[in-house]
């Protein structure tokens, strides 16, 4: 099966995700392409997709939000997987007892739901190396650290991983 994994990802950390979850893919006999959503231009040749964005503030970057709006004809006739990535930290619950990535799941997942119905999401942790930051988001490293936004790498590879193994078994599981 030909699969698309697009991304969109401000800092690499969302794109570090795709390039995991193409592999599985590819490691379980799909034909993989990875692109970010922007530079997508014949969607129509992918026989499945696997859409992943950054998330900031509860939303998905501009980029993913458009692919999918633009494509969602295409895209509701076709196996579809959504994935973000946002939550930093360690911590599975939140101090008031919330599940974190529950809790950081972009609100376009329920509106994609209606869309272009998907056959699953999936919030990861993600990753902020404060020295990385560029522009105005550079006014995160000059904050004092009150752990709302710590620095590393949170992305839970073996949860990726077990995730993505789930895309592929159900990938074999369509015609072709």
């Amino acid at each position: 099966m030909r699969v698309l994994v697009a991304y969109s990802s401000k800092y690499g950390s969302t794109r570090g995700i795709a390039d995991r979850i193409a592999d599985r893919l590819r490691d379980a006999g799909h034909e993989v392409d990875i692109e970010h959503c922007d530079d997508v231009e014949y969607p129509e040749g992918f026989d499945a997709f696997v859409i992943g964005s950054a998330a900031y503030v509860g939303k998905w970057r501009k980029e993913a939000r458009k692919f999918v709006r633009r494509n969602h004809e295409l895209l509701a006739k076709r196996p579809v997987w959504l994935f973000s990535s946002g939550p930093l930290g360690t911590e599975r619950v939140d101090k008031d007892g919330n599940d974190m990535l529950v809790e950081a799941r972009p609100k376009e997942f329920e509106e994609f739901a209606d869309l272009i119905h998907p056959r699953g999401d999936m919030v990861f942790y993600g990753a902020l190396h404060k020295d990385e930051l560029r522009g105005p988001d550079r006014m995160v490293s000059w904050m004092p650290d009150n752990g709302l936004l710590p620095d590393g790498d949170f992305r839970d590879w073996d949860a990726i991983d077990d995730w993505a193994n789930a895309v592929a078994a159900e990938l074999a599981e369509q015609p072709a």
